[in-house]
């Protein structure tokens, strides 16, 4: 049946309502069309509600015309395979224009797959998309990756801290290596980018930053993560660790200008905070540890440093903690506007983000405006140009194991009875720490990043099947950052001053040309087939100073210090690519695509430069299948399978496979050089090899939808540093050597439970399961927790792995702690520390509900991590038994055994170092072999967080028409309203360890997740 006849068709049908209404009095004029393809749509259905003999049909160009007595009145639309629409008209002076939405099923939505969009039934791979609706709008955080933890199965997003833009760690189905970043690949609007940590610290600290914080979420369509082989070969050597596809939003055309703002205010606080022994506990702890230790061993304590505490009742406490929190304010500005013409449409947004962080005294702020136009020249050729552009400012604080700068260790590390200022009002310091307040007031540690990211493209049309797409894209970063220890604090009063200054700029150039051919034959064959070429530079350029001794705080600039240094970097890596995919699909139901792609990469020896990355992938729909529609239980059904391989050369520096020299040595005050690493011309590609299956389905009429995987992912040809003799004059030679596989399952589960007039509640459910293991490397290797070699790599592990000696019990009788004697070898070696759980979870996964009634919208989602451990390294520092004479306690070491028969896991009081390989002696109480590398201090980290909550009332129509305002909508969220876990610590979920990706699972005091509550406003004129 044509379109013209349909019509008529329902014409006939709805004729009487049409006749009728030609008696009353307003008309009420209208056009409908498809809300995504801006067509016409003939033959909807409009009636007035209330009565079953008024409405009208729209016609062939979707226009419609009747009339009612009065208005206010509400007009319902229904067309087959939209969804129902009503609206309530209270002014009929204008043209209503009408969009429907499909009323799509599982398999009909459209993907971003990378470089093209498919329809879900023909997709081979696994991808999972994550629409940044109004839900996603009103989360405080201005990092787009933490958006979407729990939101997508087979992604982890780990915070390292609670810090505003802070550091993340981002994982598509698990950790690929060692050496190698684990990152994505990150494609905005066709752009590769950058996603190095633009600031980061080292030692024990976490994270600084990162690099998606310069992006601004209100700016987002969309997202795709690409997650097996024949998604992300397409993208070579760059999709080995899944790819990100990040579509930004865009006009329409023929759509008049709407401007959409949106502003919110915050407030956040801890949850929890920091806790410590009084003044009077601290020295009865110290003195009970004096007594303990000369029982033990005469003159012991004196030796070790220990004195008895006089009338340790009398002694003041003093609360550092307050100092450190505060109720800190959030604010977000964000207006757009978006639109177009017959000819070109536009997205024009910008955005304001300030952000205080919880503890004392970070902060962050962002400025962004994007751009992007597109343009119809004729109707074969089309252009259009993407503009981001964004400043960040970070004040920054290393607020967890840096005993120069951190301003939490220097609040919770000395004992509680020391006071915080001297007597003649100057700032106290204790030991090795600083004072926090002066940290607080004085640290100037600065950091600005200015972000462009940008492409040009031109697309010519040569017929409807066959277009050719050029694209020149740039991602370019500058980080500034400055750091000024003045004299009132720790290291700037010893050096009388000191500062550090660094400047970086790194640039990525990417030319990209794409030809693609999309076509159905007699309606039973489809071909979609694409081929390309990308050619990709990237340049860092990094300077540095520092100066010491100043004549005075006030002009802080490395040139006015006595003694200076510098020093300067550049780097540059190429990448060309060639790639094809293709795709066929018979009569709807059955579907085989397969990709090649070829990287050159200049990190390699010229003689292997080439890595070479095939996939491939087979769909059945079967729903489509006769006897499965007889069944009339599934509305749609598909499965699927792919293979493919996918590379890696992030492990290795841009010169690893050449012979390096270094040129900063000097011989009799002459410069000189000195050879700094073998060449290795044999040095090839990081290769990882998946398999995907996968099942599709939907039922009860596509209210329940269920996505299910399950993957076995294999990387071999590791990029690793292998340990050399030392006779070779070098400790390591970077080489092909080691494997590693993560085996996973994957389930998504979409439902509408409730779908009434007023009233609609739907649910989202993911779950996610990896299990990660070193299946290959050429030796143990102990790393993390500041040299104490706490994490491993072991052979048949997961990386992230604990490496400790595991306590058994508190000997009841003696007050020693019993470990596990692995070896069976009476008394304890470093040999009896075992491998005892893994940084990484069992299964992640989220619940999102949704309710709306009205004009009231409700929504809540919940967030879980299950088996992940974490090294509580507080605890590990103020539990120490009197060990650490400068360091006070937490109320955890006064659950200490005290008598015979106490029942307890914190070993009595004690610094005694004596016969350390005996298994129960107190020497390993808190010294000795153990030397605190045990259990005791490793907790379950598993949690279930209530991550948002938010309450929405959108004004009625008639009342935002009388307003002059298309819509207006308040909402109320809360964030991280609650968490139920096990662990002691302030938040299960941080994890902080430097930048080592190995070491995770690490809490120094680390900054938690804030709990905020905001208010937010959005108006669209």
């Amino acid at each position: 049946m044509t379109k013209v006849e349909r019509f008529l068709l329902v014409a006939f049908i709805f004729f009487p309502f049409s006749v009728f209404a030609q008696e009353n009095d307003v008309k009420i004029n209208g056009r409908v069309l498809d809300e995504i393809t801006q067509e016409p749509i003939i033959g909807a259905g409009i009636s007035l509600v209330g009565s079953k003999d008024v409405g009208a049909v729209s016609d062939i160009d979707g226009y419609f015309s009747f009339s009612v007595k009065s208005l206010p009145v509400t007009i319902f639309i229904n067309y087959i395979g939209y969804r129902r629409q009503e609206i309530d008209v209270y002014d009929a002076s204008e043209q209503l224009l009408i969009k429907l939405s499909e009323n799509q099923n599982l398999l009909d939505e459209v993907v971003v797959t990378g470089y093209t969009s498919q329809r879900r039934k023909a997709i081979t791979g696994a991808i999972t998309t994550v629409n940044f609706d109004e839900d996603m709008a009103h989360l405080p955080d201005p990092d787009l990756s933490r958006l979407l933890q729990g939101k997508a199965a087979g992604v982890q997003v780990f915070s390292t801290s609670g810090q505003p833009g802070g550091g993340v760690r981002f994982l598509v189905r698990g950790s690929n290596s060692i050496n190698g970043s684990v990152e994505p690949l990150y494609v905005i609007d066709g752009v590769f980018i950058n996603s190095a940590v633009p600031f980061s610290s080292g030692g024990g600290n976490n994270l600084l930053s990162s690099a998606l914080a310069d992006l601004n979420p209100a700016d987002i369509e969309n997202i795709s993560i690409l997650k097996d082989a024949n998604a992300t070969a397409i993208y070579g050597s760059q999709g080995a660790n899944g790819v990100v596809v990040i579509t930004t939003k865009r006009g329409r055309l023929n759509a008049p200008s709407r401007v959409n703002f949106t502003v919110s205010q915050g407030w956040s606080d801890s949850p929890k905070r920091f806790d410590y022994a009084s003044g009077p506990e601290t020295a009865m702890l110290f003195n009970e540890a004096y007594a303990n230790t000369e029982q033990d061993a005469p003159g012991a304590a004196v030796a070790a440093g220990l004195s008895l505490i006089p009338n340790p009742e009398s002694l003041p406490t003093y609360d550092r903690i307050s100092d450190l929190f505060r109720v800190a304010h959030s604010s977000d500005y964000q207006v757009s506007v978006q639109g177009g013409n017959a000819a070109a449409t536009h997205y024009i947004g910008f955005g304001y983000t300030n952000q205080q962080a919880i503890v004392r005294p970070s902060y962050f702020t962002r400025f962004s405006g994007r751009v992007n136009y597109d343009l119809n020249i004729t109707s074969r050729l089309k252009t259009g140009v993407n503009l981001n552009l964004a400043r960040t400012y970070r004040n920054l604080s290393a607020s967890d194991n840096n005993p120069s700068m951190g301003v939490i260790t220097s609040a919770i590390f000395p004992r509680s009875y020391l006071p915080i200022y001297n007597d003649d009002g100057t700032y106290a310091r204790w030991g090795a720490f600083n004072n926090h307040k002066a940290l607080i007031e004085h640290l100037d540690n600065n950091a600005v990043t200015w972000r462009t990211i940008g492409s040009l493209f031109g697309e010519y049309t040569f017929t409807p099947e066959l277009k050719f797409r050029s694209t020149w894209s740039l991602d370019f970063s500058n980080n500034d950052l400055r750091n000024y220890v003045n004299s009132l604090i720790g290291m700037g009063s010893a050096a009388n001053g000191s500062s550090t200054m660094s400047n970086s700029n790194t640039v990525i150039y990417t030319a990209e040309q794409l030809l693609t051919y999309v076509k159905t034959f007699n309606k039973f064959h489809s071909v979609n087939v694409l081929v390309g070429n990308t050619v990709k530079a990237q340049q860092t350029h990094r300077v540095g100073s520092t100066g010491r001794t100043y004549a005075t705080d006030v002009v802080p600039e490395v040139t006015a210090a006595a003694v200076t240094s510098g020093s300067s970097n550049n780097e540059e890596s190429r990448l060309v690519s060639f790639f094809t995919k293709a795709g066929y699909t018979f009569l709807g139901k059955y579907t085989l695509e397969g990709s090649f792609r070829a990287d050159g990469s200049s990190r390699f020896g010229k003689s292997n430069r080439w890595g070479y990355f095939p996939a491939g992938g087979v769909t059945w729909n079967a729903g489509e299948e006769s006897f499965i529609k007889e069944l009339r239980w599934f509305d749609a059904l598909k499965f699927r399978g792919s293979f493919g391989y996918s590379g890696n050369q992030n492990g290795i520096g841009n010169y690893d496979a050449l012979g390096v020299w270094n040129a900063n040595a000097t011989y009799l005050d002459m410069p000189g050089t000195y050879p700094a690493r073998l060449a290795n011309p044999n040095l090839t590609w990081e290769t990882t090899r998946q398999t995907d299956f996968g099942v599709e389905l939907s039922i009860f009429r596509n209210r329940l939808n269920l996505n299910f995987d399950v993957y076995n992912k294999y990387t071999y040809d590791m990029l690793l540093d292998v340990p050399v003799p030392s006779r070779s004059g070098f400790s390591s030679y970077t080489q092909n050597f080691g494997e590693m596989s993560n085996k996973g399952v994957e389930i998504s589960l979409q439902s509408v439970n409730i779908d009434m007039k007023k009233f609609r509640w739907t649910s989202d459910l993911n779950i996610s399961f990896n299990k990660n293991v070193s299946e290959r490397i050429p030796q143990e290797i102990t790393l993390g927790n500041s040299g104490r070699n706490t994490s491993i790599l072991k052979q048949g592990y997961a990386v992230n792995s604990f490496y400790l000696f595991k306590q058994l019990y508190v000997d009841p009788q003696t007050g020693n702690a019993v470990y596990e004697d692995v070896d069976g070898i009476d008394g304890l070696t470093d040999d009896d520390r075992q491998v005892v759980g893994s940084a990484l979870p069992d299964y992640t996964g989220g619940l999102t509900n949704r309710f709306s009634y009205g004009n009231f919208d409700f929504s809540f989602f919940f967030y879980f991590s299950v088996g992940n451990k974490i090294l509580n390294m507080k605890d590990y520092f103020l539990v120490h038994g009197g060990s650490i004479s400068s360091i006070g306690f937490i109320p955890r070491q006064l659950e200490r055994w005290q008598k015979p028969g106490d029942i307890t896991d914190i070993p009595r009081m004690t610094v005694y170092n004596g016969e350390p390989n005996k298994n129960n002696s107190s020497a390993n109480n808190y010294r000795g072999i153990v030397n605190d590398r045990s259990t005791r201090y490793l907790e379950d980290a598993s949690y279930l967080r209530l991550k948002d909550v938010s309450f929405s009332y959108t004004l009625p129509r008639k009342l935002s028409a009388w307003l002059h305002l298309q819509s207006a909508k308040a909402t109320l969220s809360a964030s991280n309203l609650l968490t139920v876990t096990p662990y002691s610590g302030l938040d299960p979920e941080v994890s902080a360890e430097s930048a080592n990706q190995n070491t995770g699972g690490y809490d120094w005091a680390t900054v938690p997740q804030p709990r905020t509550f905001q208010v937010i406003l959005n108006v669209v004129f």
